[in-house]
């Protein structure tokens, strides 16, 4: 076992993003975020059922974190990707996804909701993966992309075509 463990991944996850509202649903990531409530009392957690986590979305409030574990591994694909979606569509602001090594999620099915993979993890129950989502970072700016390129700006009223 190393140092880095997924309680202290998590924990450092939390730290770095500082988070005003953090939602957090599995056995991990919920004792993370008891941690979390203890040290910030005027931090908002949430705990949805993660038997049933879709009962509880989407959020009444914008999240700023949530941290996800010992959950998608029990839900059906269709059901997790419900999961995730909506915490990506209604603006989390990042998402820390935990699953077992041999869990039946594949990198390709987090990739095709925006995720990165973060981190390969072995810790007391066993070996992890850990997709992250960071909405600042999703979606990177192409020089392309951008007004000062469409419809040759210069020419306007200049030339009809």
């Amino acid at each position: 076992m190393t140092d880095t463990t997924p309680e202290k991944v998590l924990a450092r996850i939390i730290d770095s993003s500082a988070p005003q509202s953090l939602l957090c649903c599995g056995d991990m990531a919920r004792t993370a975020g008891e941690v979390w409530a203890a040290a910030k009392p005027d931090g908002h957690l949430l705990t949805p059922d993660p038997a049933n986590p879709n009962a509880d979305m989407p959020p009444t409030e914008r999240v700023d974190l949530a941290l996800i574990t010992d959950t998608l591994e029990h839900l059906s694909q269709d059901e997790g990707a419900l999961l995730l979606g909506q915490l990506r569509n209604f603006g989390t602001g990042r998402i820390a996804a935990m699953v077992p090594a041999d869990s039946e999620w594949h990198m390709t099915d987090f990739i095709a909701l925006g995720f990165h993979r973060h981190a390969e993890l072995e810790g007391r129950q066993g070996r992890f993966t850990l997709y992250s989502y960071n909405l600042s970072s999703y979606n990177h700016k192409r020089a392309w992309n951008n007004p000062d390129n469409w419809a040759n700006p210069e020419m306007w009223g200049k030339a009809w075509w």
